[in-house]
């Protein structure tokens, strides 16, 4: 039983990561096709406004580029020298994503500063036609992955989609901009909405920079809660003692736990493995799909010395 729910629980997963992949790269295509609009634009038009969004959208693209090539990777098949497959790439993809969103930041900040100081003159109607579009094809997008996509359970996912929301704010930024300098020729409007674009960029850099840097550093993902795992095993009246439990994730959707459960001596070795089948079962719907149980009679524990001792009491008084 317990089999048949996990691999159904796989079939499903495969669904959902193809449909992930055809709307990656169906909003990739959009977006990089705007991308290149959007900086001859900038320069024609002489505007930071729409420079930097295109530099938003420069990572947007890049972001969705990453996402994608990280789902094919994962597909790949696990390997001798690579157990976990290349799983692991799309957060490292992640990682180099959020730190090019951090130094394009930094640049817009540096330009931003230059112009405030002698605000060159900008063509406002063309920043306002082509922000415009730009604030449509975002909206498409935003919506087509909403719609499409599972922005809720996958990091690369949730990055791509938090983007193109930022990219959105960055086109209302520009075309503001650009009214501003129509009806009151205010040129530093442009500048000053190119920094507001950069805060956004910078928020989400730093955003993804630290969501990949706590699955590297093999960290509790945020989706688990330890004392929920730990009082579902417990549950079971069979385990004695519960200890060395260890839950991080590989990628952002794939959750490994390990731990050792202390049983009866008299426990046999069928009934402590329909044990952990039960465990394992219950598991699932905390959201770990990768479960490492060792199994230790209580005569074994009290043979290393102290330790489990001292892990059981160590357990009590939390």
């Amino acid at each position: 039983m317990s089999h048949q729910h996990q691999h159904g629980h796989g079939h499903d997963h495969s669904h959902v990561h193809t449909s992930n992949k055809k709307v990656l790269f169906v909003s990739f295509l959009i977006i990089a096709s705007f991308m290149v609009v959007e900086v001859i634009g900038g320069l024609l038009t002489n505007s930071l406004a729409l420079l930097s969004d295109a530099g938003h959208m420069l990572s947007d693209a890049f972001s969705l580029a990453i996402a994608l090539t990280a789902f094919k990777l994962a597909e790949k098949a696990t390997s001798q020298a690579k157990t976990f497959g290349y799983k692991r790439f799309e957060i490292l993809a992640a990682l180099l994503n959020g730190a090019t969103l951090i130094v394009i930041a930094l640049f817009i900040f540096y330009e931003a500063i230059n112009r405030f100081q002698s605000p060159p003159e900008v063509a406002s109607f063309g920043m306002l036609t082509i922000s415009f579009i730009g604030l449509v094809v975002n909206i498409i997008v935003a919506v087509y992955m909403f719609k499409s996509g599972d922005t809720e359970g996958n990091l690369n996912m949730r990055g791509a989609f938090s983007h193109v929301i930022s990219d959105m704010l960055g086109s209302i930024g520009a075309i503001i901009a650009a009214l501003l300098i129509i009806f009151f020729g205010w040129q530093w409007a442009d500048p000053l909405a190119s920094v507001i674009v950069a805060l956004l960029v910078l928020r989400s850099g730093i955003g993804i920079t630290r969501s990949a840097v706590h699955v590297l550093m093999e960290g509790t993902p945020a989706s688990v809660d330890l004392q929920a795992v730990r009082a579902e095993i417990e549950d079971f009246p069979e385990v004695i003692n519960l200890h060395e439990i260890h839950v991080w994730s590989i990628t952002s959707d794939y959750v490994a736990l390990n731990a050792h459960i202390v049983v009866a001596d008299t426990m046999t070795v069928a009934e402590s493995s329909s044990l952990l089948e039960k465990i394992k079962h219950s598991l699932l719907h905390l959201g770990i799909h990768h479960m490492t149980i060792q199994v230790e009679t209580e005569t074994t524990c009290d043979s290393h010395d102290l330790l489990c001792k001292m892990k059981h009491e160590d357990h009590h008084h939390e």
